[in-house]
């Protein structure tokens, strides 16, 4: 993990996703941050949950990537933004990804769903051949 500030609270980071272990560092640097924001236990689990969800996207679909994770603020709130990067093949249709029920491995069809629903806010950037770039934001209001 690459740190880019000198204070544990709103330090940023760089988790790197090539293995199965990349995805449990990214669970316990993510807790740390929801955390230290003072988000509930049930908002920690949806965020840490929708998280382990992507990244376990960017290994199985994207050949593995990186995680960058940051606190920001907008406005009287304060959250956690975590950016999910990877150089795979990207999401023909973001849409029907996005449906209960699509998978395009063996899966249950439940990640990028799933990780909408658990985020408060999800963007999705993709093009084929190119990877994909998804950014997920849990807010806790000050």
């Amino acid at each position: 993990m690459t740190f880019h500030s000198a204070s544990s609270e709103d330090a940023s980071c760089i988790v790197p996703l090539q293995t199965g272990e990349d995805v449990v560092r990214l669970r316990q640097a993510l807790r740390e941050r929801v955390v230290a924001i003072k988000l509930s236990l049930v908002e920690q689990t949806k965020f840490v949950t929708a998280a382990s969800e992507l990244g376990r996207n960017v290994l199985d679909y994207g050949g593995g990537g990186e995680a960058h994770l940051s606190l920001v603020e907008r406005d009287s709130k304060r959250g956690i933004k975590a950016v999910f990067i990877d150089q795979g093949p990207g999401i023909a249709d973001v849409e029907k990804a996005l449906s209960d029920g699509y998978t395009s491995g063996g899966g249950m069809g439940l990640g990028l769903g799933g990780a909408k629903r658990l985020s408060d806010e999800f963007h999705i950037e993709t093009e084929m051949g190119k990877g994909t770039k998804i950014t997920i934001i849990k807010w806790k209001s000050f």
